[in-house]
Formats: structure tokens, sequence, C-alpha cells
């Protein structure tokens, strides 16, 4: 993601959050904390025929993570437009911060997700997140309950899900190159 994709966000952002959307200046904080030698965050876009369809982002602690073991990092957000729901690119979008979470050597990746957004719950286990607590009242204003989740070694995450794809690539006879 880069500053000129920011008005495309915006508008995805006001549609799939209308309650809790993020702010043009949010994103702007988060995007210069995206670049050069010190960069901790991570944030991308989808694009399909010129217009973005979906983004995500993560942030590195780079403190120690809760087990005290190595850095962790936060999913911030991923979004995926309803057109896009059901083809994979939730499950792109999570691989490459689940990527650059082991890029940024984190030994452990946190999120919350909303109580009631049951499809992104299932992403999310899917990949090895495990439920481990609750932020009372954490979308605002809407005072929606959060699902804190924790993968620890997105790594091995990542090791999981490509033999998975495999798999089914295999089941279904598709040829993958490269």
């Amino acid at each position: 993601m880069r500053w000129w994709d920011i008005d495309s966000v915006l508008e995805l952002e006001k549609d799939l959050f209308p309650e809790d959307a993020w702010s043009r200046g949010m994103f702007w904080s988060e995007l210069a904390h995206a670049r050069g030698a010190e960069a901790t965050r991570r944030y991308l876009v989808a694009e399909q025929d010129g217009r973005v369809v979906g983004y995500a982002g993560l942030a590195s602690a780079g403190t120690e993570s809760d087990t005290g073991s190595a850095r962790g990092a936060d999913v911030q957000t991923i979004a995926v437009a309803r057109e896009q729901w059901g083809t994979g690119l939730g499950s792109r979008l999570l691989t490459e911060l689940l990527r650059a979470a082991t890029a940024f050597d984190c030994a452990e990746v946190m999120l919350e997700c909303r109580v009631d957004n049951v499809r992104a719950q299932k992403l999310y286990e899917r990949f090895g997140f495990e439920a481990i607590g609750f932020r009372r009242g954490y979308y605002q204003p809407g005072n929606v309950d959060a699902l804190v989740m924790r993968l620890t070694d997105p790594a091995a995450s990542l090791r999981q899900e490509a033999a998975s794809l495999r798999h089914e690539e295999d089941d279904q006879g598709t040829d993958t190159h490269g």
C-alpha cells in the first residue's frame, strides 16, 4: 500500500466497517512506519481491473512477545470487498501478512476480531490462530466485543498452509509452476 492507495482503501473501509472505519490519518500514520530500514509495518493492497478489492496491514511490535520468547506482531486490518468473498483473497492477504511477520522475525502474531465476524474467525482458525480472550466493547461506537486470537510460530503456519494448498491442487488436477 502506498499513499496514492489511501482514497480507494478508505472507500472500501467505509463500505465494510461503517461504524468503526479507520480515518485517513490512521492509514497515513501506519504507512509512515512501512518503509526504510527501520520499518515496523507491512501494508498491502489487492487490485482487480485497477480497483482496490482488498487490503491488509501488520505491525511488528519490535519488543518481546507475551510469551517473553521473541518479537511479536499484530494484524492491524484485513478487508476484502464483498464481491470477492469466498474467492480466497482473504487467505492470500493473511498469507502475505504472515510472511511479513516471519521476515520481521516475529515468533507470534496477535489480532482482534469482532465476535460477530464468524467468517473471519474461521479464516484465522484455519491458519492456526487460537482464541485467548476477549476485549469488552473494543469496537466503538457499536460497543461490540473483540475476540483476541494468537498464532504462535507464523512460519510453521505458512508451511502448513502451503502444504494444504498443494494437496488441494493435486486433488483438482491443477499444476503449479515456479
